[in-house]
C-alpha cells in the first residue's frame, strides 16, 4: 500500500479529515474522525511506511506475536496502539482491516449522536 493508496483508503471513512497538528514533524500526518486521530503516519516517508494504528489490547498482542512488522505503538499507549510496518510481509487486506478496526474504536468512544451519524 502506497501512501497515496493509504490516504484515499482512510479519507473514504466517514467524517474524516487529514491533519498535520505537530509542528516538531511536520510530517506526521493524522487521520481523525470527530476530531479523535485513529492513524499516524508520515506519507512522504521513504518506504516502507510506517502506522500508528489503534487496536483492542488482545488483539494487538495476537498481531505482534503473528507479525515482525507490528510492534507496540511508538510514542504511544503500547496497550492501544501498534505500529505497523509496511515492508510487504503483511497483505495490504489485513492493513486495511486494521485501519477499519482503528476507526471503529475511536468511534465507539464518541457520543452517541455522534456514533449514529458515522454508522
Amino acid at each position: 500500500m502506497s501512501g497515496g493508496e493509504l490516504r484515499a483508503y482512510c479519507l473514504d471513512f466517514p467524517a474524516t479529515t487529514e491533519e498535520y497538528p505537530f509542528g516538531t514533524n511536520p510530517n506526521l500526518c493524522t487521520f481523525k474522525v470527530e476530531g479523535k486521530v485513529f492513524v499516524f503516519c508520515v506519507l512522504t516517508a521513504p518506504t516502507p511506511l510506517e502506522l500508528g494504528l489503534k487496536c483492542d489490547p488482545q488483539i494487538a498482542l495476537a498481531l505482534r506475536s503473528a507479525y515482525p512488522a507490528i510492534v507496540p505503538g511508538w510514542h504511544l499507549n503500547k496497550r492501544h496502539w501498534n505500529t505497523v510496518t509496511l515492508d510487504g510481509t503483511i497483505a495490504d487486506e489485513l492493513v486495511r482491516e486494521m485501519i477499519q478496526d482503528s476507526f471503529d474504536l475511536v468511534v465507539d468512544t464518541l457520543p452517541k449522536h455522534q456514533r449514529l451519524r458515522l454508522r
